[in-house]
């Protein structure tokens, strides 16, 4: 969102005799320097309001050999998945499981109105529901990183749940909302 600095009338020129008031001058001053800033907007309910470490650029990160992607969440132990049937409940069972698996970089609750980065990913999936393949199908303008937050995000929620039961193509679409934190919810969850 463009920086729009307010029209500031100006002050009328002192005549003869007349002072110009000092707190009419400093109001001016501040108003003139504070129209680009504003307060930060407060952090979701359950969210901490500390700042995200930087990421990684995204040639500097690397996936083991186990699929998993790195990070301190990397032994958290998630729930089995269930068998899904329909791209419906694999949709909703991966976006919980991205949430589950990510307790530190997602949010919950009201999406702000502006977003720092919406990368969206296409994820193929083996029939045990292990990532084949993630595609991205759309880059954000700014933040480019967030799309390898996205990436390893994905690798920490696998597996999906067996999706033998569905038809080919075992794929789904997922779109990452990252805030100023960094921090994202998958669409699938905003109702």
């Amino acid at each position: 969102m463009p920086c729009v600095e307010p029209v500031v009338p100006a002050p009328a020129i002192p005549g003869p005799g007349q002072r110009l008031p000092s707190l009419l001058l400093a109001a001016s001053l501040l108003s003139l320097l504070s129209a680009c800033s504003g307060p930060k907007p407060p952090a979701p309910a359950g969210v901490a309001a500390t700042p995200a470490p930087p990421a990684a650029p995204v040639e500097a990160r690397q996936v083991p050999a186990d699929g998993r992607a790195p990070g301190p969440t990397a032994g958290l132990k998630l729930q089995p998945p269930k068998p899904v049937r329909n791209q419906e409940a694999l949709r909703q069972q991966a976006a919980e499981r991205l949430v589950a698996a990510n307790p530190q970089r997602t949010y919950l609750g009201e999406v702000p109105q502006v977003l720092l980065a919406i990368p969206v990913l296409e994820i193929e999936l083996h029939g045990d529901g292990s990532v084949r393949r993630i595609d991205v199908i759309r880059h954000p303008g700014q933040a480019r990183d967030t799309t390898q937050l996205a990436i390893d995000a994905v690798h920490r929620a696998a597996p999906f749940g067996d999706v033998t039961r569905m038809p080919k193509p075992w794929k789904f679409t997922e779109t990452f909302l990252f805030n100023d934190d960094r921090r994202f919810k998958p669409r699938t969850l905003d109702n």
